[in-house]
């Protein structure tokens, strides 16, 4: 049995459909994973998000998917809570007939899945979290996204930046937007490549005084990060909407597959 993890998709669904059809995937015994954001700024969201669903269904709980930005943005949007902005691709998933059932689907993925030594995330993981810390936010997040007014709360700022004063949203804001932070702990406003973190800032997983090293971190949303995989990292936003690659990993040996943009 392998887990092969996929990185961000951006409905770039064409690109997709060519990625797994590389993958030497056994679907009666491995483990897909998906490190969100598999929706939005690519022209097919609706038909990856019917595929994700698909397995999903296939596979059972060998296929875990996580909430990126986007899903939030989209669930944000089903409810009325925020505009579609300008680059958005949603309006396909918004008119479709069974929107009801794919939203009400999204809205149960989980934030953050933990097996084993293993954690997926959308963005990042807090430095002062140990796993079992990270994975207790998480649940905490998930139970306030699963209640009407809380969720509203939480959504309606799924596009700024993290409150530090209020701790769950600054849980879900790790966990789908982070890329940097200060040492006191504020999430940096920026998308750049980690090398060329502005003074002050310092990439989630390269804090000297992360909890998390003892476990295998797997990631995706910061595209200029690219495909990045060291001991207990595997980042897999190569960029693939931007001009770039869909990657994935066999996690068990670190075997990479990557698929070239089909949809633009």
């Amino acid at each position: 049995m392998s887990t092969f993890a996929i990185g961000d998709v951006h409905g770039c669904f064409s690109t997709l459909e060519a990625l797994f059809d590389r993958l030497e995937f056994d679907e009666e015994n491995d483990d897909l994973w998906m490190v969100g954001d598999l929706i939005n700024r690519g022209p097919r969201s609706l038909d990856a998000l019917r595929w994700a669903k698909r397995m999903s269904e296939r596979l059972g709980s060998r296929f875990v998917v996580v909430l990126g930005n986007h899903e939030l943005h989209l669930l944000a949007a089903d409810r009325g809570w925020a505009k579609e902005r300008g680059k958005d691709t949603l309006g396909d998933i918004l008119a479709a007939p069974d929107r009801d059932e794919l939203v009400a689907w999204v809205a149960r993925w989980p934030v953050l899945h933990r097996q084993g030594d293993r954690i997926l995330v959308h963005a990042g993981l807090l430095p002062e979290w140990t796993a079992e810390q990270a994975e207790k936010w998480a649940r905490r997040v998930e139970s306030g996204l699963a209640k009407p007014k809380r969720a509203r709360e939480l959504l309606r700022r799924a596009g700024k930046g993290a409150d530090t004063a209020d701790p769950e949203w600054r849980a879900l804001g790790a966990l789908t937007r982070l890329r940097a932070l200060t040492a006191t702990g504020e999430f940096c406003d920026y998308t750049g490549p980690p090398d060329e973190t502005p003074v002050g800032c310092t990439p989630w997983f390269r804090r000297s005084d992360r909890k998390t090293r003892d476990q295998t971190i797997v990631a995706g949303h910061w595209a200029a990060n690219g495909l990045r995989l060291e001991p207990g990292l595997v980042v897999l936003d190569s960029g693939a909407f931007w001009g770039g690659l869909l990657s994935a990993v066999r996690l068990d040996d670190g075997e990479v597959y990557q698929q070239p943009n089909l949809d633009q």
